[in-house]
C-alpha cells in the first residue's frame, strides 16, 4: 500500500507547507485606465457624447475607481431664494421654519418663511443653489448602460524586499501584440490584464443591470504566491472577484455628487450630477518562499521534538487513564524477581567442592 506523506503532520509542514524555506511579504503599487464610449440623450441635455474623462472618478486612476453608470442632473442652479425639498420637510406656517437654521439632509439655510413648493405642497423657503435637486426618481434602465462593455486596464507592480525581486503583472507570456487584442477570461487568458466591466461584474456573483442603477462595489484581488526556487518566470498573479454590494432597503448602492461651474451674466452658475456608479476596490497579496538552511533545520529538530513529546503522552495515557492499563503494563515491562537470581544453597556448596578438586589436581 503507498505511503502518503501528507499522512505524516511532519511531512505536511515540511513539504505541503514549504517548511525549509523562508518567507517574505509584497510590497505593491496599482493603477488603471479606463476605456469606452457611449452616447444618451437626456431631456435638457440632448445627446452627449461620454468618454473616460467624464465617467472615471478620480480621473488619474488609482487602486479605487468608480465608474459612472447612472445620474439625475439638475441644470442652472444659482444662488438665492426657492422652496425646499419636501423631502426634507413639510410646513403649514412660517414658525415652523426657524431662520438661520440648516435642516439635517436639507439644501440650503432656511429664511424663515412658509412657501408654497407647488400647489398642494408647502416647504420651508431656503436660501441656497436654486432650484433645489430632486432626486426621488432614479432612471431605470440606467443612462450609462453601455459601460458594461468598457475596459479596465490594471497594471500592477510588485517586489519582495527580502529577495530583490520585482515582478509586473504584465509577465513573460503578455507580448506588445497580445495585449492590443486580448481580454481577461479566467479560462482562456487568466494572464490579461484587460477586463470587461461586465465580465468582472459577472465573475462576482452578480448582476450589472441591476449594479448600474444605484451603483455598488466590487473588490477585485491580485494574488502573488511565488516559490522562488523555481524560476522567476513562474511567479503570475491570479485575478479573483468578489461582490461587495448588499441590496437592501437602507441606503442602498453607492452614488455621490459633482458639479460643473460657468458664469452667466456676471453670476456663478452649475450643473449639478448626482452620479450613480460602480467602485472597484483592487487589493494586492502575495507571499514569496526561498530556500533557507535555518527554517529547514528548525522544522527538522521540531519534527524530532515532535515525535518524543508524542511517545511520552502516549505512555501517560496507556500507563495511567486507560482501562486496560495492567495489560499494557505487562506487556511493556517484564518484572524478575531478585530471588530467582541466587543460586541454592547446596547447589553453591557443591560447586565450590568442585573448584577446590580442580585446583588440587591442578597443583600435583
Amino acid at each position: 500500500m503507498p505511503i502518503n506523506p501528507y499522512d505524516n503532520p511532519v511531512m505536511w509542514v515540511f513539504l505541503y507547507e514549504k517548511g525549509y524555506q523562508s518567507r517574505d511579504g509584497v510590497i505593491s503599487s496599482v493603477s488603471v485606465k479606463l476605456k469606452g464610449l457611449t452616447l444618451t440623450n437626456v431631456s435638457g441635455m440632448g445627446p452627449h457624447i461620454w468618454d473616460g474623462t467624464d465617467y472615471v472618478f478620480p480621473p488619474q486612476g488609482d487602486s479605487s475607481s468608480v465608474v459612472m453608470t447612472n445620474f439625475i442632473i439638475t441644470q442652472g442652479q444659482k444662488q438665492g431664494r426657492c422652496p425646499g425639498n419636501p423631502d426634507t420637510g413639510k410646513c403649514v406656517e412660517d414658525h415652523n421654519c426657524t431662520e438661520g437654521k440648516y435642516h439635517r439632509g436639507g439644501q440650503g439655510i432656511m429664511t424663515g418663511k412658509c412657501v408654497n413648493f407647488d400647489r398642494t405642497t408647502k416647504t420651508c423657503e431656503i436660501f441656497g443653489w436654486c432650484p433645489v435637486e430632486i432626486d426621488d426618481i432614479v432612471p431605470n434602465p440606467p443612462l450609462l448602460l453601455e459601460a458594461e462593455k468598457f475596459t479596465l486596464f490594471i497594471k500592477n507592480s510588485i517586489t519582495f524586499p527580502r529577495f530583490k525581486v520585482s515582478r509586473r503583472n504584465l509577465v513573460e507570456r503578455v507580448t506588445k501584440n497580445y495585449l492590443k487584442s486580448c481580454t481577461y477570461h479566467k479560462v482562456q487568458n487568466p494572464l490579461c490584464p484587460v477586463f470587461e466591466l461586465g465580465y468582472i461584474v459577472e465573475e462576482s456573483g452578480q448582476k450589472f443591470s441591476t449594479l448600474a442603477q444605484k451603483g455598488g462595489v466590487v473588490g477585485i484581488t491580485i494574488s502573488w504566491d511565488c516559490d522562488l526556487d523555481w524560476p522567476v518566470k513562474h511567479c503570475i498573479p491570479i485575478y479573483n472577484f468578489h461582490g461587495l454590494y448588499n441590496d437592501d432597503n437602507l441606503s442602498p448602492g453607492f452614488n455621490f455628487r459633482y458639479a460643473k461651474y460657468y458664469r452667466e451674466n456676471g453670476s456663478d452658475v452649475r450643473t449639478l450630477y448626482k452620479v450613480f456608479g460602480i467602485r472597484f476596490d483592487i487589493l494586492v497579496n502575495g507571499k514569496a518562499g526561498k530556500f533557507d538552511i535555518i527554517p529547514t533545520m528548525t522544522t527538522i529538530g521540531s519534527g524530532i521534538g515532535i515525535f518524543g513529546v508524542a511517545s511520552v503522552l502516549c505512555d501517560l495515557l496507556l500507563l495511567h487513564f486507560l482501562p486496560k492499563r495492567d495489560y499494557y503494563k505487562q506487556k511493556k515491562f517484564k518484572y524478575a524477581e531478585q530471588d530467582s537470581l541466587k543460586p541454592a544453597k547446596g547447589e553453591a556448596i557443591s560447586s565450590s567442592m568442585c573448584n577446590l578438586q580442580e585446583k588440587e589436581n591442578a597443583s600435583s
